[in-house]
C-alpha cells in the first residue's frame, strides 16, 4: 500500500458500471457540494446514459469511468479515464482525461489519491501515453490530487460560461 507522509491510503476497489451503479451514483452524487464544479445535481437518466458509455468505453479502450468502492465494497464515487467528448466543441478533444469524483462522506480520507493511482495503473496498462484532467480553477480539492500525481498545469482559460476559469493539467505516462 502506499503511504501518505501521515497515513497510509485506503484501500479502494474499481469496477466496471453496471445498470445498478447508475442508481448508486445518482445518490451518492445527489449533493449540491459534490456538483457545485459541474453544474449541480442532475436526474437519474444522465447516470443511465454515463454508465452505459462507459461499459462502451471499457470494452473499446479498456479505461473507463470504473465504479469506485471503499473497503467495505460500498460505492462512493467514480474514477477513471475517458476520451474528451468531441460533441463538447471545447477542450482537449482527442485526449484522454483522467478524473474523479467522490461523495461527501468520502472526503479527506486519501480516497481520491489512491483511486487516481489506480486508474494511472490501468491506463498505463491500457497503453495510454499521456493524460489530462480538466479541473475548475476553484475545485482546489482535485487541483491538489492532480499535483500530488505529478501532473503539469499546462494551462488555465476562461470556461464556456464566460465566467470561471478552469485549468488543464497534463501526464505523460510513457517509460513511467
Amino acid at each position: 500500500m502506499t503511504t501518505s507522509p501521515t497515513r497510509p491510503l485506503p484501500a479502494v476497489q474499481l469496477r466496471v458500471p453496471t445498470d445498478e451503479d447508475a442508481h448508486a451514483w445518482h445518490g451518492v452524487f445527489d449533493d449540491p457540494e459534490v456538483m457545485e464544479f459541474l453544474g449541480g445535481p442532475a436526474e437519474l437518466s444522465m447516470y443511465e446514459e454515463i454508465t452505459a458509455r462507459q461499459r462502451m468505453h471499457d470494452a473499446q479502450l479498456g479505461v473507463c469511468l470504473w465504479t469506485l468502492l471503499d473497503e467495505e465494497g460500498r460505492v462512493i464515487g467514480f474514477t477513471g479515464a475517458q476520451p474528451w467528448p468531441a460533441e463538447k466543441a471545447w477542450g482537449p478533444v482527442g485526449e484522454i482525461e483522467i478524473g474523479w469524483r467522490l461523495g461527501r462522506s468520502a472526503w479527506g480520507k486519501g480516497y481520491a489519491y489512491a483511486a487516481a493511482l489506480a486508474t494511472l495503473e490501468r491506463v498505463r496498462a491500457a497503453g495510454i501515453p499521456d493524460v489530462v484532467a480538466m479541473i475548475s480553477d476553484e475545485n482546489a480539492r482535485s487541483i491538489a490530487v492532480a499535483e500530488r500525481l505529478g501532473m503539469t498545469l499546462a494551462e488555465r482559460f476562461l470556461l464556456p460560461n464566460g465566467v470561471r476559469y478552469g485549468r488543464r493539467y497534463t501526464l505523460c505516462l510513457d517509460g513511467a
